[in-house]
């Protein structure tokens, strides 16, 4: 079953598979987000007068019952038929007859396809949002555990000055902050509604585009019908955005448990369980589940650029292009989500060792704390620079750690500002919801 075919007109099977692609595969995850926008497209018919008040309950409570098997796992796209919208309305046709022919007045396949992209992806950025909110406070959980245990800090791969495991852990949450702020924005995007604005030129029927927009608790609409169509790509395009921010941090936090987990480090230590091991060298504890974190997240930190490029050259109005979107961001979600799950389930485990600074290797890791104290003695700095210079050249430097150190400016050492981290993605996350 096609929605555009006429009782004249075959199709070319090679055509067809063609240009199906992976559609059906990707549409049984639009499912039940076309069926809920049915349920409110049919509701808007029925006010404007083009659904009978009995046509409209009949279709609604065989929609209710499709959107039960969805919800059960029973619903499948059936040999011949195109694509999830067909299905539905096939569906419906058998079972109440004339009247499921009817939900399609005063929309196309154009409008209905962007709602339900909309309707997924606000579902799944709900998910990415509170997945990024669990790893959040396990992070902070963990600075504030791990505050006053020390770790050298690192430039251009050398040793440079003293960090701690209360600044690494939260520095890792507060940029989960900054990837809120984006998320933010793309749900603003996505939580508009291009319902009734059909193939992107509007409708002749006295559609009620508010009503459709209250109804799916969408934020707004998208006003202009061509603009609505124009949304479809880009609004995936800036979804794509946000997540390869969030993939890029949690990429770079794989990267710098691979370093730590080395024995050339030794910073921090896992369950073996979640390490494997070699075919040949029984020693070998790899770290394979944070390089594959880190591996496809840099994939999807690949996605808007593939998204752009599959744009970048399009004129205004609806092209078949845009079913590809679906193939190049679907996929990246899933394996989104599944990196958090996998990050979050290993950081709860982590174990930091607190002895690292007695490795001879640190001895220089606290020249710039000299550097200091001589400057709060009222030596000018360069000459305290200059001396201490001398000191690590001659192989005489030595600093005296046992009073502690004097790190107590915002976002130091003994200022994590946590608090405030913590208000800052608080406040964020209020606005990813459905009023």
């Amino acid at each position: 079953m096609k929605l555009w075919s006429k009782s004249n007109t075959a199709s070319n099977s090679l055509v067809e598979s063609f240009t199906v692609g992976r559609d059906r595969e990707f549409d049984l995850l639009l499912a039940e987000h076309d069926v809920t926008g049915s349920l409110a497209h049919t509701q808007m018919l029925e006010k404007a007068g083009l659904l009978g008040a009995g046509e409209r309950a009949s279709i609604h409570e065989e929609l209710h019952r499709i959107l039960a098997d969805i919800r059960a796992g029973k619903f499948e796209i059936e040999p011949g038929v195109e694509d999830v919208h067909s299905q539905v309305e096939l569906l419906l046709t058998r079972r109440i007859g004339d009247a499921g022919k009817k939900i399609h007045a005063g929309r196309s396949r154009n409008d209905q396809v962007a709602v339900d992209i909309k309707l997924y992806l606000r579902a799944e950025l709900l998910e990415v949002k509170t997945l990024a909110i669990n790893l959040f406070g396990l992070l902070l959980d963990l600075s504030e555990q791990h505050r006053d245990k020390l770790l050298p800090g690192y430039t251009h791969l050398q040793i440079a000055m003293p960090s701690s495991f209360g600044l690494w852990f939260g520095a890792y949450a507060e940029s989960l902050v900054d990837d809120m702020e984006t998320l933010v924005a793309a749900f603003r995007v996505v939580n508009k509604n291009p319902l009734g604005s059909g193939a992107g030129y509007g409708s002749s029927f006295p559609l009620d585009r508010r009503l459709t927009t209250e109804l799916l608790g969408f934020g707004t609409l998208h006003f202009n019908s061509v603009y609505a169509q124009m949304s479809r790509g880009k609004t995936e395009k800036i979804v794509a955005q946000a997540l390869s921010n969030l993939a890029a941090t949690l990429g770079r936090m794989a990267m710098d448990i691979c370093l730590y987990l080395s024995q050339n480090f030794d910073f921090i230590r896992f369950p073996d369980e979640l390490t494997t091991g070699s075919s040949i060298m029984p020693h070998k504890k790899n770290p394979d589940v944070f390089e594959l974190v880190r591996g496809r997240c840099n994939r999807i930190q690949a996605v808007p650029n593939e998204l752009a490029l599959l744009l970048c050259n399009l004129p205004s109005g609806y092209h078949r292009d845009l079913q590809l979107t679906k193939e190049v961001l679907f996929p990246a979600i899933h394996d989104l989500k599944n990196c958090f799950n996998m990050m979050r389930h290993a950081l709860s485990v982590i174990e930091v060792n607190e002895n690292i600074l007695q490795d001879e290797k640190y001895r220089f890791l606290f020249s710039v704390e000299a550097v200091n104290e001589l400057a709060r003695q009222g030596i000018p700095f360069r000459e305290a620079y200059r001396q201490v210079g001398d000191q690590i050249e001659s192989g005489a430097f030595a600093f005296d750690t046992s009073s502690g150190l004097q790190h107590t400016h915002e976002g130091s050492i003994g200022n994590l500002c946590n608090d405030d981290i913590r208000r800052e993605m608080e406040y964020l996350a209020k606005q990813i919801a459905i009023i």
